[in-house]
């Protein structure tokens, strides 16, 4: 098994890019292709790291902000072609990094 091992390390590593690095707590902010029609643009996403689980290409994250009053969360892989690019708009240093304790945390979640 360790052959197919190799291989796969070899396969996903063509597809790990370098991404800046950030914890839970952290404010970050993504850039996603959307597709209208006959042209893309891109579509950036502000919020909160909440968790973050996976390894190699199957690295997800999970961002909440607060829009409109109403909390939005989004789960997206960090390797995706469709992200963009990820940037760290604020260190937050939080004492639990626990997604139910985060979603409570009113501080966090007001973005500067």
């Amino acid at each position: 098994m360790t052959g197919m091992d190799d291989l796969i390390h070899a396969l996903e590593a063509e597809h790990v890019r370098d991404v800046p690095e950030f914890r839970p707590g952290d404010v970050v902010r993504f850039y996603e292709k959307v597709s209208e029609g006959a042209r893309e643009r891109l579509q950036p996403f502000e919020g909160v790291v909440l968790k973050l689980s996976g390894s190699g290409t199957r690295t997800m994250v999970t961002v909440r902000k607060v829009a409109a009053g109403v909390g939005v969360e989004r789960t997206v892989p960090v390797h995706s072609p469709r992200i963009e690019r990820f940037e760290v708009v604020k260190r937050n240093t939080v004492t639990k990094s626990r997604p139910y304790w985060l979603r409570r945390v009113s501080r966090i979640h007001k973005i500067e």
